[in-house]
């Protein structure tokens, strides 16, 4: 069990509104091991953006506990979630969030001023690097608005990568591209999975022809198949 890097016991979410109390997740427990490319799915409604929450610690469960590389991250406080998140996790977003007003590198060094894990005069040759690791480096000093929808999630891997996690998790991230660049996108997650990242990635529907290591499915808040 010493290559399990994430691990998720017993998780349940509930939210209440005015009418009722939902749930969201219901007694979800996986594991998933260092390296592993696996992909999350089910409809809308399934679960699986609750899912994301309790992984990244964007959200708490309202029961269980979720472990990244053996630190209970729903005992931290909001704080320290967000300097542990920012050093562990990278997130790819369906609708890129990139600063409108700051530059392609600008947004990725951003993300190292944030955690201060890069040293100050290494920072401008990793982003170098990364920009050309996802095959956009010309575009470094444009801003987001300048470039099409494919390079803008290129960039927002990038981002995700600056501070070196050990996983990635992406959410639809290629919701909104063509299938051509869907599949640039789909490559280059699969790609950094063999080189020993983690990737997760949280979607409707598996791509199928991508071989994941691994497809999770959700419905109505219960994994169905692991």
């Amino acid at each position: 069990m010493e290559n399990i890097i994430l691990k998720v016991k017993n998780v349940t979410k509930t939210f209440q509104t005015k009418e009722r109390t939902f749930t969201a997740l219901n007694n979800v427990s996986l594991a998933i091991e260092k390296g592993e490319f696996l992909a999350i799915v089910g409809k809308s409604g399934s679960g699986k953006s609750t899912l994301l929450n309790m992984i990244t610690g964007i959200d708490y469960p309202t029961n269980g506990d979720v472990f990244v590389n053996n630190t209970g991250i729903n005992a931290l406080n909001e704080s320290k979630l967000a300097k542990w998140r920012g050093k562990n996790i990278g997130i790819v977003f369906q609708f890129f969030q990139l600063i409108p007003t700051l530059s392609i590198s600008e947004n990725i060094l951003l993300a190292m001023e944030f955690t201060n894990i890069i040293p100050k005069r290494e920072r401008n040759k990793r982003v170098e690097k990364l920009l050309k690791q996802v095959g956009i480096y010309e575009h470094k000093n444009k801003m987001p608005s300048a470039l099409s929808g494919g390079e803008q999630q290129r960039a927002a891997i990038a981002r995700a990568l600056s501070n070196n996690p050990d996983i990635i998790v992406a959410d639809e991230p290629t919701g909104n591209l063509d299938s051509k660049t869907a599949n640039i996108v789909n490559q280059l997650f699969k790609s950094l999975a063999s080189e020993g990242k983690t990737v997760i990635v949280v979607t409707h529907e598996a791509n199928t022809e991508l071989k994941y290591d691994r497809i999770i499915t959700l419905s109505d808040g219960k994994i169905i198949k692991l």
